[in-house]
């Protein structure tokens, strides 16, 4: 992970070069007011909160209270350190897969519950950025409507059509990647690649043992709608901060400015969006053409997009940078009263509880 946080350098560039270009000085940014920057980093912080519970509240749904809900929260806002330090924001849902295999959850049902959350997360959000990218389309902003619609239209659907083929298809490697592991990784490769087709079948079976089930769209209702609630109050962290400097906004203006710049930031140019979101924030704003810098008289101060920048991504990163290392990454020690898992439910369990466990809860398996 130390690479990552050499990245974390390469996202100021950005930054560094707007404060040049638009000789923005230190006061400028502190203009701002600590309470409007504090009240944008807790709006952020909200959001990944929301994003924690609804990681919990998927897999004790489906794998039983394996764990604490403190700890599953506060694992999955550790685990945005990953999105916030790689292009196109992914990578979260491997941390969260790597964590409850910790706690002797199979790869498979870890992928499981990885997948629903990150499908509802994608669903959300991907709806309101086309939303955001239909109103740029309407009021002129031809070149930003197009490239938020292109982007948020293809991540969305890439995810939501996989997640529901996988329960009607059996994916495995494509061939051309599974011979090139078995040329070049000989024994080692053949044998990853044999690990890889059968966690994929595995995942593909859980989708078709689930997805038709009335849990199952329960489940994905109530994500989805925490996970808008989430992306809701990521938009109004830039509310916050565009008014505390005089520019007037309105709730819904600042939600679809946000997740049209959000959409921008998901091309997959520069680490975390750092650079895309400041200018698509700017252009989506003042309907301006992406590639032209200039900011009209009356349009919004540049002080302000560094500002929310800072309160919503760099703030943040430290926080999710110590949750990541204290809990997905760190040692995990086994309790003692746990040492069998349950083959239907996942359940931890001692070996004075197993059988009864058994007996009482799936008779019939």
């Amino acid at each position: 992970m130390n690479w990552r946080i050499a990245v974390i350098p390469a996202t100021m560039i950005p930054i560094i070069i707007i404060i040049i270009q638009f000789d923005i000085k230190l006061e400028d940014v502190l203009a701002i007011g600590a309470l409007p920057f504090i009240g944008a980093a807790l709006a952020m912080m909200t959001k990944l909160g929301l994003q924690g519970l609804k990681l919990s509240y998927i897999a004790r749904t489906f794998l039983g209270p394996f764990d604490a809900i403190k700890n599953l929260v506060a694992m999955r806002i550790g685990s945005e350190f990953i999105k916030f330090t790689t292009p196109m924001f992914v990578g979260a849902e491997f941390a969260v897969i790597y964590y409850l295999t910790k706690k002797r959850i199979s790869p498979a049902k870890a992928s499981w519950v990885a997948i629903v959350d990150i499908v509802t997360e994608v669903l959300a959000g991907g709806v309101l950025s086309i939303l955001a990218g239909i109103f740029a389309l309407l009021s002129g902003a031809y070149v930003v409507a197009t490239i938020v619609l292109g982007t948020s239209i293809v991540v969305t659907a890439i995810w939501v059509v996989l997640f529901f083929v996988s329960s009607k298809h059996t994916f495995q490697v494509p061939k051309v990647i599974a011979v090139l592991m078995t040329k070049f990784g000989k024994d080692r490769g053949e044998k990853s690649l044999h690990q890889t087709n059968e966690w994929l079948e595995e995942v593909c079976t859980l989708s078709r043992e689930n997805l038709g089930s009335a849990k199952t769209k329960k489940v994905f209702v109530v994500g989805f709608l925490i996970a808008l609630a989430a992306w809701i109050f990521y938009g109004i962290s830039f509310l916050i901060i565009a008014n505390s400097v005089g520019f007037n906004i309105e709730v819904f203006e600042s939600i679809m400015a946000v997740m049209g710049a959000n959409a921008i930031g998901n091309l997959p140019i520069t680490v975390g969006g750092s650079g895309l979101a400041e200018f698509g924030i700017i252009a989506y704003i003042n309907n301006l053409d992406p590639f032209n810098l200039v900011i009209p008289e009356e349009g919004l101060e540049w002080n302000a997009v560094i500002g929310w920048r800072i309160a919503t991504y760099y703030v943040p990163i430290v926080v999710t940078w110590i949750l990541l290392v204290k809990l997905a990454l760190g040692k995990y020690t086994r309790p003692e009263t746990a040492q069998n898992e349950c083959p239907v439910c996942g359940k931890l369990l001692s070996d004075t509880e197993f059988a009864s466990h058994l007996e009482k809860n799936h008779p019939s398996e």
